[in-house]
């Protein structure tokens, strides 16, 4: 009697488009879960503070006001912005504390959560949007200090300002986009941290974010080849009423952007578990 004879051979069932409907499928289910995250990391953030929520003033405008006071004391000579410099630097170093922070979000908001990763099975997804929410609510306070600049400096409120937050979006979209591809890095290896911050520091002056684009020269090359500066300029421009500049390019880089998050997504989601193995081990 022949014995019936089978084939075990190794499956894939890594599919992009799978996975990346579980991992928004996730994103959905666990709003709540998200929802909570962020408001208990909040609380945390300002309690036992002496100025609570002011702190979240204290960065774009310490920054700011560094580079407005070398303006006007002549230590600095720039160009003309075309608009009061103070305007200028504020807008240009809240932009960027945002693209930072998206970029920074992810990383610390599964390392932060480093403790129940390894306890507790839950979409790992929640990390990414219970960042995103306290990032956003972040940004909702700077923008009261932006106004107060705004005003006090006689720009006033243009229309154009109501385009502001999708701006914003922009570059949360940018920055959480190249912070979910290093993530497991930054997990696995504290230098990535370490290079990532010393490389944003040296990023911002390769940046329209407190000087102008320079009209020739190495570093006007770096800046247009920077895909950071369109988000930089669109903002400031639907702030101070100004004819957009590189929107073309602006909308280029959301474009690439879209897809590239979807893969980012996919990435972190194969990746965590991984990671999260080798924390346990």
């Amino acid at each position: 009697m022949s014995l019936e004879v089978k084939v075990y051979q190794k499956e894939n069932r890594l599919r992009f488009a799978t996975l990346l409907r579980e991992s928004l499928s996730d994103i959905f289910k666990s709003r709540f879960l998200s929802t909570q995250l962020a408001v208990r990391d909040i609380k945390a953030q300002y309690r036992q503070s002496y100025f609570g929520i002011l702190w979240a003033f204290a960065p774009p405008l310490m920054t700011a006001l560094v580079w407005i006071l070398l303006n006007k004391s002549g230590a600095v000579t720039l160009t003309n912005t075309g608009m009061p410099y103070p305007v200028y630097a504020f807008t240009g170093t809240l932009i960027w504390s945002i693209i930072v922070e998206s970029i920074n979000n992810p990383i610390n908001s599964t390392n932060g959560a480093r403790s129940i990763l390894t306890k507790i099975n839950f979409p790992k997804e929640a990390l990414i949007i219970s960042g995103l929410f306290k990032l956003l609510f972040n940004s909702g306070i700077k923008l009261i200090l932006l106004l107060f600049f705004v005003l006090a400096y006689g720009v006033g409120l243009q229309w154009s300002l109501l385009w502001f937050p999708f701006a914003i979006l922009g570059a949360v979209l940018v920055g959480t986009t190249i912070g979910l591809f290093i993530t497991p890095f930054g997990l696995l290896y504290k230098d990535v941290g370490k290079f990532i911050s010393f490389g944003l520091r040296f990023l911002m002056y390769a940046t329209p974010v407190v000087y102008v684009v320079p009209k020739e020269g190495l570093l006007k090359s770096i800046m247009l080849g920077n895909p950071l500066t369109p988000i930089i300029l669109i903002a400031r421009n639907t702030v101070t009423g100004s004819a957009p500049e590189f929107l073309g390019y602006f909308l280029i880089i959301i474009a690439c952007c879209i897809p590239l998050l979807f893969v980012g997504l996919v990435f972190y989601r194969v990746s965590i578990p991984v990671i999260v193995e080798r924390f346990s081990a």
